[in-house]
């Protein structure tokens, strides 16, 4: 019988079937781990720039359980470099449409939507039952990572973070028993809120491969804008999904803060260091106050 219009249209959600979908990661992962990676939640904040991509990576390794939280909607100056962005999505919310791209996906996918965002009043509650966090806010939500970050150590929680800086990644990882997120970024050394963002830059990307490319004159930080682009944000995506993996199934090296990570495709480079103090360190204050004569001058 020839299939009607309708029916072609429909969502084949009953040819599915897990095993067969992932089949291919097998080898890279054996079928324990791939069953480990199913039983598995991860908790995204944030579904813009890289969190969106951080979602669909993860959710094609198999990952079966996920809570997810933003309160935006999807505008036209998101199409440069965000997953869910595009004509059809324009205004529609973000948490509704990378929902709907991961159940297309993973039908059989667990999953809790924060549609208000990660709140103070919240975070417990999306970090509840959380094997891995993954930190997807926006550059400028320094005030959300900070409850975010706090609630995550306090239930034992890794939380991996990757900002897509320039033409490259740069990775950081937060585990439960090593340096905190609070003590590496030291941002009570910081006198206003621009100095803030300053010091959350610093510590992204302490070697700062990007600068000798990035034109400054677009980055803003009383705007809240700075330039960003797509490929930058499918490596964020790809590192973050190995850390991801690497923790949760115990296997391969975890070089969590105060190192650091930051690999630039533009420039062929990839630099691991380690900021014994954090910010508070004597080369990251001197780049700072540096930095910050630069921005007064600007």
């Amino acid at each position: 019988m020839e299939q009607s219009k309708a029916d072609v249209r429909a969502p084949a959600f009953h040819l599915f079937d897990y095993d067969d979908a992932f089949s291919r990661n097998l080898g890279l992962v054996q079928p324990t781990e791939q069953k480990k990676l199913r039983e598995t939640t991860i908790a995204i904040a944030g579904l813009g720039g890289v969190g969106g991509v951080h979602l669909t990576t993860l959710g094609r390794m198999g990952v079966g359980g996920f809570h997810i939280a933003d309160f935006d909607r999807f505008e036209l100056h998101n199409f440069n470099r965000q997953a869910g962005a595009a004509c059809s999505t324009l205004g529609r919310e973000k948490v509704e449409v990378m929902a709907r791209m991961l159940q297309d996906i993973n039908p059989t996918v667990r999953l809790r939507k924060f549609e208000e965002g990660v709140t103070a009043d919240n975070v417990s509650e999306f970090l509840e039952g959380v094997d891995v966090a993954v930190d997807g806010l926006d550059y400028f939500a320094l005030e959300a990572r900070d409850f975010f970050y706090r609630a995550s150590r306090l239930k034992r929680i890794p939380v991996v973070a990757a900002g897509p800086i320039g033409c490259s990644a740069a990775l950081l990882v937060f585990m439960p028993d090593e340096m905190s997120w609070h003590d590496y970024f030291s941002l009570d050394l910081a006198k206003t809120v621009q100095d803030r963002y300053l010091l959350f830059a610093l510590g992204t990307a302490p070697r700062g491969l990007q600068m000798p490319y990035l034109d400054r004159s677009y980055v803003n930080f009383k705007q809240k804008r700075g330039p960003s682009l797509a490929l930058a944000v499918q490596l964020c995506a790809g590192v973050v999904a190995a850390e991801v993996l690497k923790i949760l199934l115990k296997r391969g090296p975890v070089l969590a803060a105060p190192y650091y990570q930051q690999i630039d495709a533009y420039r062929c480079k990839h630099v691991i260091g380690k900021l014994r103090w954090g910010n508070r360190g004597p080369l990251q204050r001197f780049k700072y106050s540096i930095l910050r004569k630069l921005l007064d001058r600007g």
